[in-house]
Order: C-alpha cells, then sequence, then structure tokens
C-alpha cells in the first residue's frame, strides 16, 4: 500500500469507516453512542468523541501550519520541536519542517498517547482532509 496519498474507504459495516495505510489508521462510526472517531498506527489505536476528533483535526492543522511556516527560519540541518493542545488533546511534532513525527496524548480522564512516525504523517493528514462526513 502506497503511503503518499489515502487509501480507499474501507467500509467496516453501518456507518463504520476504515482509512488506513503504512503506519496510520482513521476510522469512523457514526451509530457509535460515545466514541464515533478512531486515529492510530500499525501498533496502536484510541477511540475519540466527536469533540476530540475535532480538536484532533483543528490541532493536526495547526501543527502542520506551524511546523511549514518555520521552514524559512531554520537551518537545513535544524531540527525542530513544535506543539499546540486543547483541554481534550496535546499533539506535538519533532523533527524537520518537511518531515517530523508526531506525538497525542489524549488529556481526558481516560488518557492515552501514541506516535506517528514521519513517514505515516504525510498520508495521515491528507487522509484526515478528505474525510469530510468526520
Amino acid at each position: 500500500m502506497s503511503n503518499t496519498c489515502p487509501s480507499p474507504d474501507v467500509p467496516v459495516g453501518g456507518d463504520r469507516l476504515l482509512r488506513q495505510g503504512e503506519g496510520w489508521r482513521l476510522g469512523w462510526d457514526g451509530a457509535a453512542p460515545t466514541y464515533v472517531a478512531l486515529v492510530g498506527s500499525d501498533a496502536w489505536a484510541i477511540e475519540l468523541t466527536a469533540a476530540e476528533w475535532q480538536d484532533f483535526r483543528r490541532l493536526l492543522q495547526q501543527l502542520t501550519s506551524a511546523m511549514a511556516a518555520a521552514a524559512d527560519e531554520l537551518m537545513p540541518d535544524e531540527v525542530l520541536d513544535c506543539e499546540v493542545e486543547s483541554d481534550r488533546l496535546w499533539l506535538g511534532a519533532s523533527g524537520f519542517p518537511h518531515a517530523y513525527d508526531v506525538r497525542l496524548l489524549l488529556k481526558t480522564g481516560r488518557g492515552a498517547e501514541g506516535t506517528w512516525p514521519a513517514i505515516a504523517v504525510p498520508p495521515l493528514i491528507d487522509a484526515m482532509r478528505t474525510l469530510e462526513l468526520f
């Protein structure tokens, strides 16, 4: 499976949808009573509420924009660390503006964390942007 573009939607029954690629997964279950979204990698996954999912989308976009904006300010071999957060989530990026890992911390009562390697971040972002129903 290519990691340069989102995979096709994989229906998993009813209103459930799973999109995945090398090192990342996004899921949606519109009929779920509490946890409607799933974010993860090949090795881990976290279910999110609708509010957490909206925060995740917004924060990942902010993080992506911040990393891109810093590109002109850094030396070619300089590594950047950037973080954004809401009351529900914290996202951090570490690496170069064109290739960085992303770490997620869930700050709600159940708490969880996970990391996407740099190779998984661009297709994860592309997939997130194309899933309008989320």
